[in-house]
């Protein structure tokens, strides 16, 4: 019997091509491992396209490492008003830029040991620097990916480093490049936090969160017309 489980081994490839054919191209503000990383400690609880903004209006300013890390924080927090927590998030910066330049002459890590070393810098951020900046296979689990994970089955926890341990046993390492950004368009355009188009969307046949709710509905249907 074929299974139409979200979890299923066997179907995951299969959900991750659906998802593909429904996410727009993502955009990437920087290559560059650096500001990748700078980029990412700005970007929680921030619009990407804020923590873009952001992200070029100190790369234009300082251009590098080293000069990141001699900036004034409040110059830094001008740049990056519009970013939330900026004032915690404009330290972070500076500091990651003199820790990198102290510790490692400017040269970013490329072992996620390492980079979560950084204050300010978890498992996530960290993840996004070895396979965006790097081109290393890691799997970055953000807001987006960790309800679309949730949500599909694929994982039965709300803490992100677990569902990233969880996803690297049931993803084919093959598939891990590209996976963060492809799930953050995917859950922007289709598997939204409020509003979710489940009936537009590719994956639904899979996903635990779809047949939970429409299962509700037809219980409520059948409960309104008194049939069984």
């Amino acid at each position: 019997m074929v299974s139409n489980r979200g979890d299923d081994k066997a179907n995951v490839s299969r959900i991750i091509e659906l998802m593909e054919q429904q996410s727009p191209p993502h955009h990437f503000e920087f290559s560059d491992p650096f500001w990748v990383l700078i980029t990412t400690i700005m970007s929680h609880r921030t619009k990407d396209e804020v923590t873009d903004k952001a992200a070029r209006g100190l790369y234009e300013r300082y251009h590098d490492c080293n000069g990141l890390s001699k900036a004034e924080y409040d110059d830094v927090l001008t740049i990056i008003n519009k970013v939330g927590f900026k004032t915690v998030k404009a330290a972070r910066v500076i500091e990651a830029a003199k820790y990198l330049k102290n510790r490692y002459n400017c040269q970013v890590p490329r072992s996620i040991e390492e980079l979560t070393e950084i204050k300010g810098v978890g498992r996530k951020t960290a993840n996004v620097v070895l396979s965006d900046g790097f081109g290393i296979p890691a799997i970055a689990v953000d807001t987006h990916v960790q309800r679309i994970s949730t949500r599909i089955g694929w994982s039965d926890s709300s803490d992100p480093d677990v569902t990233e341990m969880k996803l690297r046993s049931l993803i084919p390492e093959k598939l891990w490049l590209g996976l963060n950004p492809m799930m953050v368009e995917f859950g922007k355009k289709i598997c939204r936090p409020v509003g979710p188009k489940c009936e537009q969307c590719n994956v639904s046949e899979y996903c635990k969160f779809f047949k939970t709710q429409k299962k509700k509905k037809d219980e409520m249907k059948k409960s309104q017309t008194g049939k069984n």
